[in-house]
């Protein structure tokens, strides 16, 4: 067993989360995300709020400015062959401002998010604005 599945933790609730949002998004015609956080003193992985945002532009306002998060992102689009995709992706929220000590904590549970949620792709941002580039980076006609 990998050493960041001993230190990092999931509820037997947040993972139920995780295996519905994945399943009951494969067919969305909107997109929608779910922002995840890790709490500094428990390193306990969960949902940071309630929201199942479905505009990316909400979700790029509720993004911190100086703190990491991950997003689970199922985003509708149609490819330049034009047959219609919901890439199911993991947005890592990495912001250029934000402190070495929540760098590294972030960093260390990146690959544990990425299995468990069983995300397709991770995308790396740096800001909030990069959601206005997510079509193109997920490969859809513009």
């Amino acid at each position: 067993m990998a050493s960041e599945s001993r230190l990092y933790t999931f509820s037997p609730e947040t993972q139920e989360k995780l295996r519905k949002f994945r399943l009951g998004t494969s067919r969305a015609k909107d997109p929608q995300a779910v922002v995840y956080q890790i709490d500094k003193h428990t390193l306990e992985i969960a949902q940071a709020d309630a929201e199942t945002y479905t505009n990316i532009q909400e979700l790029a306002d509720e993004l911190p400015d100086h703190s990491p998060r991950f997003v689970l992102l199922s985003y509708p689009l149609t490819l330049a062959s034009g047959r219609l995709s919901v890439p199911y992706v993991m947005l890592y929220y990495l912001p250029v401002t934000c402190n070495a000590e929540l760098r590294m904590l972030y960093a260390g549970a990146k690959e544990l998010m990425r299995n468990t949620a069983e995300v397709g792709k991770v995308i790396e941002i740096t800001e909030a604005e990069d959601l206005e580039t997510i079509t193109e980076r997920l490969g859809g006609a513009a």
